[in-house]
């Protein structure tokens, strides 16, 4: 990846995260980037081509630290939301990027909700997972529980609602022992 795009995307990925998608121009990307205007669109097509970007690139990381979690079954499903835990409680936490970018657009059949629809599977997928490598007895029904459950706890950490977030993490947890 180039010097030029790799900036693009960390100056993306801070705006559009703390100040949200739809808040942020092209123009002061380009600005806070340091880059030209022909440098941004020989990267991208569009701002639409950058969220896509910036989600996927969240995604593949998001992807390479939860598939890395040492273990599996509930030990690892342990693990993972431990960390969200922390992470969501943590300061400059802002919630979710695919459920902030999911609010900003809309239409299913946006390429971003793409991703984001993407993500979501992904993680249930990851968690059905770990459930039947444990023997559970209903992995799907419970792996579409635990993203509602993460989808929930980086809401409610988002908006600084950190009881919530314990008390929806050891509800969940308690659910699946």
């Amino acid at each position: 990846m180039s010097a030029a795009r790799e900036r693009l995307l960390d100056t993306a990925t801070r705006l559009f995260y703390t100040e949200g998608v739809h808040a942020v121009g092209i123009d002061r990307i380009i600005a806070e980037a340091a880059i030209a205007k022909a440098t941004f669109y020989r990267h991208f097509k569009s701002k639409d081509d950058l969220v896509v970007a910036y989600l996927q690139r969240e995604y593949a990381r998001q992807r390479e630290v939860l598939e890395s979690v040492p273990g599996e079954g509930l030990a690892a499903i342990t693990t993972i939301f431990d960390a969200l835990r922390d992470i969501s409680c943590g300061p400059g936490f802002r919630g979710c990027p695919f459920l902030n970018a999911a609010v900003e657009f809309t239409d299913p059949r946006h390429p971003v909700r793409r991703v984001v629809d993407d993500y979501r599977t992904w993680f249930r997928e990851l968690m059905a997972e770990h459930l039947r490598a444990d023997g559970h007895r209903a992995p799907e029904s419970t792996a579409r529980v635990l993203l509602l459950t993460r989808d929930g706890v980086t809401i409610s950490g988002g908006v600084g609602d950190n009881d919530t977030v314990r008390a929806g993490i050891d509800a969940a947890m308690a659910l699946i022992a």
